[in-house]
């Protein structure tokens, strides 16, 4: 939830300076008040959007999944199925050369996006039906 806590860090120092106003109580509080509504628009629609790309990922997965082709439905486990090798084989000193720095970020970044991308394929139709309820 990096997003939120973007949000937070913008709209928390606006509230800090509020404090400080030479204003009555009761306009401090409209202004805060006002102020977080805004901040809660501002996290419901980094949530939306959230919503949609994640439904968007679980789009491509389930239309990979449910390919014609057997290479489609199958090149992401074949991809983190090479990955163990190497990992494995880089572990073992199999490896003429050690896996290089830029090799495992890719490795996160795979098993990230794969174990993500099929969770999302599970919870995504959920997620997608409690936002359009809200």
């Amino acid at each position: 939830m990096k997003w939120l806590d973007a949000i937070a860090k913008i709209i928390n120092p606006v509230t800090e300076l509020v404090d400080s106003l030479h204003t009555s109580d009761e306009e401090r509080l409209q202004i805060k008040h006002k102020l977080f509504e805004l901040q809660t628009q501002m996290a419901f629609k980094v949530m939306e959007y959230e919503g949609k790309l994640l439904d968007s990922k679980t789009k491509i997965i389930t239309a990979e999944a449910t390919g014609q082709s057997w290479l489609q439905r199958n090149w992401r486990p074949i991809t983190m199925l090479t990955f163990l090798v190497l990992v494995v084989m880089d572990t073992m000193g199999y490896t003429e050369f050690r896996l290089s720095a830029e090799a495992w970020t890719l490795l996160q970044i795979g098993l990230g996006g794969y174990v993500v991308g099929r969770s999302a394929e599970k919870i995504a139709p959920k997620v997608t039906e409690a936002m359009r309820k809200g």
